[in-house]
């Protein structure tokens, strides 16, 4: 049996995806892995949590099905077209950039500075860190490697993530045969916005590819 891995993004952890494995049928055998548990105490780099990452599905017997939000899907991106794409057997990308917006990563930053510590407690990461993740991130760009994804692939963005929507079309027509879905109702989390239609668009996925 291929294993599902769930990424979550900076934002939040693991914990985000319990009300959508809940609503699938083998959601209880699923893989979440923190991605700040990952590091083990390595500095929050991007070169760090990728290598970190693919450790963790290199561990993983046989092919994976990955699917990533935000951050993790850009992992889950990283991982499929650069590190060990035979080893992907489905991939699914939930409000997932295709590369760093450069004025809205400086205005997000602008703004996390003028946030207190204590809100990043939630967060997969800490101010620091979120800081230093992020200054590491600004350059990347997948828009000429999306050619490269072999694996059926699903693309998802709530229909409120307006950050994101522009992405999940250049994805959509980047990455040979993916199919794209809007979510309705949901923002940018559509795992905790909508579990129960995110989890029906994956369930649906998962039967096509079984």
């Amino acid at each position: 049996m291929t294993a599902k891995i769930f990424v979550h993004g900076s934002g939040h952890r693991a914990d985000s995806w319990n009300a959508v494995l809940a609503c699938l049928a083998d959601g209880g055998d699923a893989l979440c892995p923190d991605l700040r548990e990952l590091l083990a105490g390595q500095p929050a780099t991007y070169q760090n949590l990728c290598a970190a990452f693919a450790a963790y599905c290199g561990r993983v017997e046989g092919q994976v099905d990955l699917c990533g939000l935000s951050l993790g899907g850009v992992l889950a991106l990283q991982y499929t077209t650069l590190d060990h794409p035979d080893k992907v057997r489905t991939l699914v990308l939930i409000g997932t950039p295709c590369k760093v917006p450069k004025i809205a990563f400086r205005l997000q930053n602008l703004v996390f500075r003028l946030l207190p510590d204590s809100l990043f407690r939630d967060m997969a990461f800490g101010k620091a860190d979120t800081f230093a993740l992020g200054s590491t991130m600004k350059d990347l760009d997948f828009t000429a490697r999306l050619q490269a994804v072999r694996c059926p692939t699903l693309i998802l963005c709530g229909e409120k993530d307006s950050a994101n929507r522009k992405a999940a079309f250049t994805l959509a027509k980047g990455i040979p045969g993916a199919k794209l879905k809007i979510l309705k109702g949901a923002g940018h989390v559509a795992n905790e916005d909508c579990p129960r239609a995110l989890a029906g668009a994956l369930a649906a996925f998962y039967a096509r590819h079984a």
